[in-house]
């Protein structure tokens, strides 16, 4: 069973997070050195842009445009594993990450 969990996690990794280098320093260095730091580490946050996301975890499963709310764009980006069983939903409210939904019991946000 552990090993079970173990491969599960490593495809999730692989999948969503560890596609190699997938930027050049040219296209980082005008990020803040915090933001540059998350990118090079794999690593998201809240209030990232949809291009910094991209650059940290590389091109997501699934895009989709939803409903402007309060007249602010929104858009969701889902990350899956190979086998489509842990996911990430990411929602971006005018281009900023707001929302880190995870079937892995972690939610996070802002208002």
């Amino acid at each position: 069973m552990k090993f079970f969990i173990a491969l599960l996690t490593a495809l999730f990794i692989l999948g969503c997070a560890s596609q190699g280098v997938r930027y050049t320093y040219d296209e980082i260095k005008h990020y803040p050195p915090d933001i540059q730091e998350r990118i090079a580490k794999g690593e998201i946050a809240l209030g990232m842009t949809k291009e910094q996301v991209r650059l940290a975890w590389g091109n997501p499963s699934s895009v989709r445009v939803l409903t402007p709310e309060k007249g602010k764009q929104r858009e969701e980006w889902v990350y899956s594993s190979a086998l489509g069983i842990l996911k990430s939903r990411l929602i971006f409210v005018d281009g900023k990450l707001t929302y880190i939904i995870s079937n892995e019991q972690r939610i996070v946000g802002e208002e």
